[in-house]
């Protein structure tokens, strides 16, 4: 066995705990506060973050009850749904008594003390397994975190692991990873989308409070929409694309998969902030607190949306989208005009033209993705290149080995 297979999720960090003795773990050696554990998702406030950071400031529960709440909730669900193919434990733990530390001495460790995420496994963490759900990256550790993880660790945020998806980025369903097929924890017959749909199954289970995802023609978006949480793209070169294994690289971004919008900004915030090396996949532009520039819950009672105009593109309702789906979108419709907004119907004859545009340019940048460069069959294929009886690339064994079939 690997030493990526070695970390899948139903043997939670294998060479310490095992799977049989993780619930004892999370139970005796973390002793969460049982009365406490599903109080940071009950209502009365939209910001996970805002609540669970507030508990800790002032000394109601530690960033070990959190994590432990979290573990024992992916112990009891992540079988079934399948959300992570690795997890980091023992780091994780080692985090979590830090802060606790930092905050028992009055320090304040940041504004994502406490907070466990899952990152999407095309996004490198340190001497973590980074594998992109492909068998080809399995024994894949990066030696440095991308930028975006860098600024979550460096907020005081807790890695708990990475969240599934399709291989390379290339699906919609999260059903062609080499690890294992992650279900929709709504509808377990159904698919969270893709290719996030580890990061978004994941929040929607509560597995983790807030998670990374990377989206290239809609693989942060869609699965939200699949899973119900909020998932955000931000606007190209906003955010630092270092250490990530892009599928199209002028397409791609990284971004937040939350619960709700506010925490979505919160996330986005500490990711923006600007990189200290030079950073070629990122604008140079100041970084700002996108969460404190959204109106005040209180202000969004009555009519919230007055004075704002939204669109419908008629072309996206037309032939060939599901009756029921244009249904909801009616509907969405005639709500935001009973909440004060505004809306248009508006054409845009060309945008029948925009998907086959964008697997023309996707699928090039993507002709990267070659078992040549990335697989373990390298040495052979360029000892054959360099031998005395020279072949045709495509006669080297290379085209099926180690790829899934999408």
């Amino acid at each position: 066995m690997s030493s990526a297979a070695a970390l899948l999720p139903c043997q939670l960090s294998a060479q310490v705990l095992g799977r049989d003795n993780l619930r004892g773990f999370a139970k005796n050696r973390l002793k969460p506060r049982q009365v406490q554990r599903h109080v940071f998702w009950c209502s009365g406030g939209l910001s996970v973050i805002r609540k669970v950071g507030d508990r800790l400031r002032q000394g109601d529960t530690t960033a070990q009850e959190i994590l432990s709440m979290h573990l024992e909730k992916i112990l009891v669900t992540d079988q079934a749904i399948g959300s992570f193919v690795s997890q980091q434990i023992d780091a994780a733990l080692l985090e979590a008594k830090q802060i606790d530390k930092k905050l028992s001495a009055g320090l304040d460790p940041g504004p994502l003390a406490g907070i466990p995420f899952g990152i999407k496994d095309n996004i490198c963490v340190s001497n973590v397994p980074s594998t992109a759900g492909s068998r080809i990256l399995e024994t894949h550790y990066p030696p440095f975190d991308s930028h975006v993880v860098s600024a979550l660790k460096a907020s005081g945020a807790i890695i708990l692991g990475k969240t599934n998806l399709d291989e390379f980025g290339m699906g919609s369903t999260t059903e062609n990873s080499a690890f294992r097929v992650t279900r929709n924890p709504w509808d377990r017959r159904r698919v969270p989308g893709g290719s996030s749909g580890g990061s978004a199954a994941a929040v929607a289970q509560h597995q983790c409070i807030a998670a990374l995802g990377s989206d290239t023609g809609g693989s942060i978006r869609q699965p939200a929409s699949f899973c119900g949480v909020v998932g955000l793209k931000p606007t190209f070169g906003l955010l630092s694309r270092h250490g990530l294994m892009s599928y199209a690289s002028s397409f791609d971004c990284i971004g937040p998969v939350t619960s709700s919008v506010e925490d979505a900004a919160i996330v986005l915030s500490v990711m923006s902030k600007p990189a200290q090396q030079i950073d070629s996949t990122v604008q140079m532009a100041l970084s700002s607190l996108y969460h404190e520039h959204l109106p005040d819950i209180e202000r969004l009672r009555t009519w919230p949306l007055l004075g704002r105009r939204f669109a419908i593109v008629k072309e996206t309702i037309g032939p060939g989208v599901d009756i029921s789906v244009v249904d909801r979108i009616v509907t969405a419709a005639r709500d935001i005009e009973k909440l004060g907004g505004v809306v248009d119907v508006i054409s845009c004859p060309s945008f029948h033209l925009g998907l086959p545009a964008y697997y023309i340019l996707a699928v090039s940048e993507a002709s990267r993705f070659d078992h040549l460069w990335l697989g373990s069959l390298a040495p052979t294929i360029f000892k054959l290149q360099y031998s005395q009886q020279p072949r045709s690339i495509r006669q080297y064994p290379v085209w099926n080995c180690g790829f899934l079939p999408q």
